[in-house]
């Protein structure tokens, strides 16, 4: 165990108060909070998972998703076991709620092995299970790698405090936040958590680096045309250039309802057009394009999380109209 960060502790009720996410869990000596990751030991709050890697790979940075940073690159993503939400349809739920194996690593190393993955290669992803209960290794590893010239992205729930988020966001390229949904009844009763701090992440992170967001649709939970119609609302007025990806649910952990119909998803996405200038559909098994706000002509063109064509001019302006397109960094074809 290593010593986390953002903790209190009374002596006199020997109780340690975590302060690193809302939940706030309250510990005794040996107890772990909800998380499953930090556990108070001899007056102090610990992290279990630091170094411990469940899942690593090369991805796509599409499949994080992130279509407007860097397209067409890859980046070397890795997760950790642990999550401090307890939604009812996790689609990882085998290493953020489960015992997977891990092999351990130290921040160094994780920089030296993005940094051999060759050209293509943006940087790290900390992804697959909930980023944010890993801090320490995320913020360790996130501080090398900016010094190696490498990005950080974080693909996260958002469920975090504002002193910590404050701490690491100057170390963060880009994030990928899920917003299940947007009425907090449907986070406290299918996640155990709250939407109020993740709605503060959002709209933090947007200030501070390229920001994402997800919405998973469940089939009669959060996919009416009244609740999209808040969530789009809410983010346009942040900022009507923020992508918007609304993937389709599939029974999974704990929750067994159908999967959203396409003329759900379909629908929705109408929706969010109306005031959003980027969405696209996940799960739905069609290909993604990207289009320009002005003239509407397709200026990337996706074949799964393949990029088959650009039409894109120099500083990403629409090759069309010259209009320019919410891109970070340089769009490339996909190799194969």
């Amino acid at each position: 165990m290593r010593r986390a960060e953002f903790f209190t502790y009374d002596p006199d009720k020997k109780l340690v108060t975590c302060l690193l996410c809302p939940n706030r869990c309250v510990l005794r000596d040996g107890k772990t909070g909800v998380c499953r990751v930090r556990r108070a030991a001899d007056g102090e709050l610990h992290t279990v998972n630091y170094g411990e890697v469940a899942s690593y790979g090369m991805d796509p940075i599409e499949k994080k998703p992130l279509y407007h940073f860097y397209p067409g690159h890859d980046i070397f993503s890795l997760g950790t076991f642990g999550c401090n939400l307890h939604c009812r349809f996790c689609q990882n739920w085998e290493i953020a709620h489960g015992e997977p194996s891990t092999v351990r690593t130290t921040p160094r190393e994780i920089v030296e092995l993005a940094r051999q993955q060759g050209p293509r290669c943006i940087g790290i992803a900390y992804t697959y299970s909930e980023p944010l209960v890993w801090y320490e290794f995320v913020y360790d590893t996130a501080v090398l790698a900016r010094g190696a010239g490498l990005k950080n992205v974080l693909v996260t729930n958002g469920f975090i405090e504002p002193e910590p988020l404050d701490r690491l966001l100057p170390y963060i390229d880009a994030m990928n936040i899920d917003v299940k949904a947007f009425t907090d009844d449907f986070y406290r009763k299918m996640c155990a958590g709250r939407l109020d701090p993740v709605r503060r992440t959002v709209e933090t992170a947007v200030r501070n680096c390229h920001v994402e967001v997800t919405t998973l649709l469940i089939t009669g939970e959060n996919d009416s045309p009244e609740e999209i119609g808040e969530l789009v609302s809410w983010i346009a007025g942040l900022d009507r250039e923020i992508p918007l990806h609304l993937s389709r649910y599939f029974p999974n952990y704990r929750f067994d309802a159908p999967p959203t119909p396409l003329e759900t998803m379909r629908r929705a996405r109408d929706i969010a057009r109306a005031k959003l200038s980027y969405v696209y559909l996940g799960n739905v098994w069609e290909n993604g394009y990207t289009c320009c706000p002005k003239c509407g002509k397709k200026v990337i063109e996706r074949s799964g999380y393949a990029i088959r064509a650009l039409h894109l001019k120099e500083n990403n302006r629409c090759l069309y109209c010259g209009h320019p397109v919410n891109i970070v960094g340089e769009a490339r074809l996909t190799d194969g």
